[in-house]
């Protein structure tokens, strides 16, 4: 009992103390008129390494854009590193709330920010904070635009305003950008500012239909038109942006989504996207004619080469734009400007270099090699050019070994010869059992493979559910597309409509670099059809090194050919029905070696489905008109007799 009423005593003092203490808060002030908001709040002041300017920008038809300018705290004759772009200059300064400029800037940035670059954004003609008006890949002055402005007039005027406005400066410019940053990067190069000393397009899109975001040979790519009505929608939407890009669906899946559609003319009156412009004009040119021509960065720069030192970056699995690159330093090569263009291609997916780049889904490679591009090629080429630094040095061209996993170094590229050229390039042909040989085929008569593409059960590109890959960029989600170039093929690997053809196991090692080219000969039952070619490396079944990889088959580069488009881009003609005909076409660029116990792989399919709209089989003015009438089953034949052979040539240099 003392214990007990010793303790109701404690609580009871502590009670009052509790009682008094609110009395006194309550005291201070009548909680009936008090809020938890302050009249006014100061955030102390934080000492940041850098200044952010916020600058509207105008142009010669008076047009403004929105440009963030990032100054080093005490910079002084600075080069000055600008990057035009339709994904929200703002997000691009915003990785943290940091005090320093390094760790705010992106991951890409941090070596010029540790160099005391000053670092600048603008958001392109249309596209969030800048005024006028945004037309996708926007064409140059012209028969394709009769306005005098375009995005070279724009990055002129940009750049004549920077050099004589920021005082921290050494009045000069260097660019970079990669994707449509690396768009606006090359574009400028067509009538490059005098201030503007060196450029670095990285993966950027030079030809939309030979081989960049919107085609290759022909086929449409139908999974970027929620990229279109992510970018056209409005003008906030966008990548980083968190708007647009998830048009409503009835599936979960895009092989249903599309598939159910139709044709993808089908698909987009279904979604409403007809409404956008870029759509319309898109589909009113489904050939390679003079609108696309027009647009073909690579040819104008040739035609009009630069004498600005011009850097270009190509990942070897890059899903969107694996084209561009390697095409603009060809035609500047065949232009006799090689003493002013440089080219690195590395083991990256699409933009990579703006991340890290120790692996590649379940490769690894030597460190990473997306800091070690940055920081020992771009940077010692940006400081040379912008800040007389020592001479960077750079081999001509820079390729990765993704088969012995090193950098290699070359005074040219490709190192074996070109279309038309057969010295160099080693022909793999398709052969009986389903077998590639080196051996060129000696049978007579019509010897072939067969196998039905039948468009109602189209090959998918990477492994269901196939999720739209711009529903959450803003996530950094890319939901399987961007690994689809190096996505084990095992998955369709076997199924009737995907015919596969390999080597033996090697005994010594084979290695490839430059472009291989696909040279089959094939009939079909169909008035159209396309042809998709990979040549892929097959690993041991014993794989010790890493267990991830143990009969991994590995593509190497893969590409598709609308058959329509056989003898011309620009002029279609149909198939004729079972006879034979020849079906020639580059692969994207490799560097590469099959080790001793790999096997060399070859698969031939004709649909790559939804990445690509499906081919009705049947001849149509137009596909993106293709009624559901004119979808029918083809039976495809690859021949591989001495008269018909049906090959992979290889640019073989071990």
């Amino acid at each position: 009992m003392r214990f007990k009423s010793g303790l109701v005593g404690m609580l009871a003092v502590v009670g009052t103390s509790i009682l008094s203490a609110a009395h006194a808060v309550d005291s201070s002030s009548d909680m009936t008129s008090v809020s938890d908001f302050p009249k006014e709040f100061k955030a102390p002041a934080v000492e940041r390494d850098y200044t952010k300017r916020v600058e509207m920008i105008p142009m010669r038809d008076g047009v403004k854009l929105h440009t963030l300018i990032m100054v080093p705290k005490g910079a002084r004759n600075a080069p000055i590193l600008l990057t035009r772009t339709p994904y929200n200059a703002a997000a691009r300064i915003e990785r943290s709330k940091s005090r320093s400029l390094v760790n705010t800037l992106a991951l890409s940035d941090e070596e010029f920010a540790k160099a005391g670059y000053i670092r600048v954004f603008q958001d392109v003609r249309g596209k969030y904070g800048s005024e006028g008006d945004y037309v996708m890949m926007w064409p140059v002055r012209g028969p394709l635009n009769s306005a005098k402005v375009d995005h070279t007039t724009d990055t002129w005027d940009t750049i004549e305003w920077l050099v004589k406005n920021l005082s921290e400066s050494n009045g000069r410019v260097g660019m970079i950008g990669s994707s449509y940053e690396g768009f606006t990067t090359a574009i400028a190069l067509l009538d490059p500012h005098p201030a503007l000393k060196a450029a670095v397009p990285e993966s950027p899109v030079m030809d939309g239909w030979m081989g960049d975001d919107w085609f290759h040979h022909g086929a449409f790519r139908q999974m970027m038109l929620p990229y279109i009505y992510m970018q056209t929608s409005s003008r906030e939407a966008g990548i980083y942006s968190g708007l647009g890009g998830d048009a409503s669906r009835n599936t979960h899946d895009d092989y249903d989504t599309f598939l159910r559609a139709g044709s993808a003319g089908d698909y987009v009156r279904t979604y409403g996207f007809d409404q956008l412009p870029w759509v319309a004009r898109a589909m009113a040119h489904p050939a390679y004619d003079a609108f696309w021509q027009g647009q073909a960065l690579d040819k104008l720069l040739a035609a009009r080469p630069s004498k600005v030192p011009t850097l270009w970056e190509q990942g070897l699995w890059d899903s969107d734009d694996i084209y561009g690159a390697n095409q603009a330093w060809r035609a500047q090569k065949a232009a006799g400007k090689m003493d002013n263009n440089w080219l690195v291609m590395g083991p990256w997916k699409h933009s990579q270099v703006n991340g890290t780049g120790y692996e590649m889904g379940p490769l690894k490679w030597e460190g990473d090699t997306a800091k070690q591009y940055n920081r020992d090629m771009v940077l010692p080429f940006f400081e040379h050019y912008l800040r007389d630094g020592p001479d960077h040095k750079l081999p001509r061209v820079t390729v990765y070994n993704t088969g012995e996993n090193r950098w290699e170094h070359f005074d040219d590229w490709p190192t074996a010869c070109e279309r038309g050229c057969a010295t160099g390039m080693k022909p793999i042909y398709m052969s009986e059992g389903s077998t590639l040989s080196f051996d060129a085929p000696t049978g007579s008569g019509e010897q072939a493979d067969t196998y039905t593409s039948d468009p109602a059960k189209p090959v998918p590109f990477i492994p269901r559910p196939i999720l739209d890959p711009f529903s959450n960029m803003a996530a950094g989600s890319w939901n399987g597309w961007g690994d689809a170039l190096f996505t084990d093929q095992r998955f369709v690997d076997g199924r009737p409509d995907v015919l596969t053809y390999e080597t033996p196991v090697l005994t010594s090692p084979v290695g490839v670099q430059g472009i291989p080219i696909v040279d089959l000969r094939a009939i079909t039952t169909g008035s159209d059809g396309d042809f998709v070619v990979k040549l892929i490396d097959v690993y041991p079944a014993d794989y010790p090194n890493n267990p991830k990889m143990r009969g991994y088959q590995l593509p190497i580069a893969m590409d598709i050919l609308r058959g329509r488009y056989r003898t011309s881009f620009e002029h279609p003609s149909a198939i004729p029905p079972n006879k034979p005909q020849q079906y020639r076409f580059e692969l994207p660029n490799v560097n590469h070696v099959f080790q001793p116990g790999h096997r060399i792989m070859v698969q031939i399919q004709s649909t790559l489905f939804p990445i690509y709209d499906r081919n009705p089989q049947t001849f149509v003015p137009n596909i993106f008109n293709a009624r559901p009438g004119d979808y029918q089953k083809a039976q495809i034949s690859i021949l591989r007799s001495k008269a018909q052979p049906s090959a992979v040539l290889l640019p073989l240099v071990k």
